[in-house]
């Protein structure tokens, strides 16, 4: 069976292929009900051709763009200014200590250029935090490919994630 890619090349995938010369190569036989030896008919299945090619194709279809559940990193804590450092830091431990892969952004740089960094690095998710959303113990997430989404606390926004991973897998 043959499948196409974003790119419209297909790929073998699923097989299943008589091996005739293997057995051969290692005498292997079996003895039939008739006593007499028999050479043994091997069959190979791949149910993808191999699972690096899989992936492979995978990753092109989706151009390296996964769904939160598959993404190697599903949230971007991205801090507003200096002031909202430690709650990035705590924010990003909090979404890691509840199983979810989240990092936080600390370098010394704009705010719209973590964005732009995380958007190419196809983070699903981004937080933006600043002294007021510290104060409140709230989050201003951003979706990849949506935009701003509504102000939420910390809690209601792992509980959103952890129902969209749930729903995914």
């Amino acid at each position: 069976m043959k499948r196409k890619d974003a790119l419209g090349r297909e790929w073998q995938c699923p097989t299943i292929q008589v091996d005739l010369m293997l057995p051969k190569r290692f005498g292997v036989h079996y003895t039939a009900p008739d006593g007499q030896d028999h050479e043994v008919v091997m069959l190979h299945r791949a149910l993808f051709g191999s699972l690096e090619r899989f992936v492979g194709i995978y990753i092109e279809h989706t151009g390296g763009e996964f769904p939160v559940w598959v993404a190697p990193l599903q949230v971007m804590v991205i801090p507003a200014n200096p002031k909202a450092l430690d709650y990035a830091r705590d924010t990003a431990a909090m979404l890691n200590a509840a199983g979810l892969r989240a990092d936080s952004d600390l370098r010394d740089d704009k705010m719209g250029a973590k964005i732009r960094d995380a958007e190419l690095a196809k983070v699903p998710y981004m937080l933006i935090v600043g002294p007021r959303e510290a104060e409140a113990g709230t989050v201003s997430p951003r979706r990849k490919g949506v935009g701003q989404l509504e102000a939420m606390t910390r809690q209601a926004f792992l509980e959103r994630l952890q129902q969209e991973v749930r729903e995914r897998t």
